[in-house]
């Protein structure tokens, strides 16, 4: 009994400890939000809407276990695609292009940004709404700006959502996003939402969530903002001569697209493509002997929205099959 009572009242004191670390926790959190708070106050955040949207906001364990959980990005290119131009993603995109195109017309009147491309931007990021995220975005913010790992990236978003909800362009409520953040259709940041988002309606509210005339027509404008030219296309996937050099491959590698066609590159048909005057580069993502692409300054323009060249290429190819 002598021998077994440390052991004992070791195992005791575990739920005190345990209790103890809970409850520094809970008061390291409550500290941070205090932080938060002076800060949103400075910039202007009034104090009813601290209360509104801080009140009940402990750390999210859900949010921390998927941002430590991401896996390290090892799809290949082909199973990036085929998991995203789904028959599924283009007949519903077909669909709701129709049924909205009075509406996208209209933006593309004010932002000249095609309607294909916004379309299929819609469809890749939320699957034309039909998951936007369902965690509370203050929530998810300040847990993940408390952990640590990325706390000044994620204060700032944290302290850009508290304004959005002080000029009452959504209730606290109706603020639901991804576990980091990201909001409504059409996925913005906080800050992005903040600099890009768009009230389209004219009902004095930038509302990405339920408005499609705000979600598209912000869509629109961050591309548009981002250099989008309108009369160019994104891209194009094409055919390389027998012993092209992989090495002359990658965005970093851009030639006159003339340049391009006297090395040999063809349409994907074998046909000439127009020697237009602009710039190139050529793009194989599967690797030497795959598909290859030949993209513009728009395809670099799509990925200011996810700078990943899969992304970039689904969205265009999309696109295409949208129009």
């Amino acid at each position: 009994m002598l021998e077994r009572r440390p052991l004992l009242l070791r195992l005791a004191a575990l739920p005190l400890l345990a209790c103890g670390s809970a409850k520094a926790a809970t008061a390291s959190f409550s500290a941070f939000l205090d932080g938060v708070a002076a800060e949103a106050r400075r910039s202007g955040v009034s104090e009813i809407t601290l209360r509104q949207a801080l009140s009940g906001v402990q750390p999210n364990d859900k949010v921390l276990e998927l941002d430590r959980r991401q896996p390290e990005f090892t799809l290949t290119w082909e199973g990036y695609r085929d998991g995203r131009l789904s028959v599924q993603r283009i007949d519903r995109g077909r669909q709701l292009f129709q049924e909205h195109q009075a509406l996208l017309d209209a933006i593309w009147q004010r932002f000249q940004v095609s309607p294909r491309i916004i379309m299929a931007v819609w469809g890749l990021e939320t699957n034309y709404g039909g998951f936007t995220g369902n965690f509370n975005v203050i929530e998810a913010l300040a847990t993940l700006a408390w952990d640590g790992r990325r706390s000044e990236f994620f204060r700032k978003e944290l302290l850009a959502a508290l304004r959005i909800l002080e000029a009452r362009d959504v209730t606290p409520e109706r603020m639901r996003g991804s576990y980091a953040g990201a909001m409504g259709n059409p996925q913005f940041m906080p800050t992005s939402f903040e600099r890009l988002a768009v009230d389209f309606d004219g009902d004095g509210h930038r509302d990405i969530w339920g408005s499609h005339a705000d979600a598209l027509a912000s869509i629109a404008n961050y591309l548009a903002r981002s250099g989008w030219r309108e009369d160019e296309r994104w891209g194009r996937e094409v055919m390389l001569p027998a012993g092209f050099d992989p090495g002359l491959s990658g965005r970093a590698n851009r030639k006159p697209l003339q340049e391009w066609l006297r090395l040999g590159v063809r349409a994907v048909d074998g046909t000439e493509l127009a020697p237009f005057d602009m710039d190139a580069s050529i793009l194989l993502p599967g690797g030497a002997g795959g598909q290859a692409f030949m993209v513009y300054q728009n395809f670099n323009v799509i990925r200011r929205y996810n700078p990943s060249d899969y992304y970039a290429l689904v969205i265009g190819m999309l696109s295409d099959r949208l129009a």
